[in-house]
């Protein structure tokens, strides 16, 4: 399988959106899959399953998208990369639950590479580190607090996808160093208790082009069957 690398710069959201559906909805059989990379202005988009009583607090300046992809509400904003497959998962031979797997072992790669541990959480796609010790490398003990799951957690990767006829958009986005202030707007993903972190929140200083760069080359390493 060849994946086609693509480097969008910062790329106003509703466009992108439009530019994916356009390129799934004209796939053929022998188009090439693509990874796009790009960061958005600052934007809320909607998921499927997103409640407009998760968007706290509307601001002027930050537009609502609705979109057709799996989730709830989240954010975008310059310091976020932002990674979009366009994978024929058909041609690419695994299933939707192995593709989510395989996205976010590419971001706890990513993680790793700059020695940070990141954890899955049953239930909820994404990434998450542990708020008292990022770089520790121990495993999460449950059972999860019953009135709040993700205490001591803060997530650092949203996913949220959607599969057209057997073929992949939308994708996952990896918090660097933005301003955070725009989630304390939302429940994100639809959870009131969720903390939301960057890298240079918890202690980890770097570029957005390095950061996209980790990024790009675990998911084109993992995507690959």
């Amino acid at each position: 399988m060849t994946l086609e690398l693509r480097h969008l710069g910062r790329a106003d959201y509703a466009q992108t959106y439009a530019a994916m559906q356009e390129f799934t909805a004209s796939r053929a059989p022998d188009t090439l899959d693509s990874l796009w990379i790009c960061e958005h202005p600052p934007v809320f988009t909607q998921g499927l399953a997103g409640k407009p009583e998760h968007i706290l607090q509307t601001d002027a300046a930050i537009p609502v998208v609705q979109t057709n992809r799996g989730g709830q509400v989240t954010y975008h904003g310059p310091g976020q990369v932002v990674a979009y497959p366009l994978i024929d998962l058909q041609r690419a031979g695994y299933y939707v639950k192995e593709y989510v797997y395989r996205i976010e072992e590419a971001v706890l790669r990513t993680l790793a590479h700059f020695g940070v541990t990141g954890h899955r959480v049953a239930g909820a796609p994404g990434i998450y580190v542990r708020l008292d010790d990022p770089f520790s490398h121990a495993m999460l003990t449950g059972p999860a607090h019953p009135q709040d799951p993700f205490r001591g957690l803060g997530k650092i990767a949203a996913l949220g996808i959607k599969v057209s006829r057997h073929c992949t958009y939308h994708g996952v986005a990896l918090n660097v160093a933005m301003d955070l202030t725009p989630y304390s707007r939302i429940n994100p993903c639809g959870y009131a208790s969720l903390q939301t972190v960057d890298l240079s929140t918890i202690g980890v200083h770097t570029t957005w082009e390095e950061a996209a760069g980790v990024l790009g080359h675990q998911l084109s390493i993992r995507l690959t069957p």
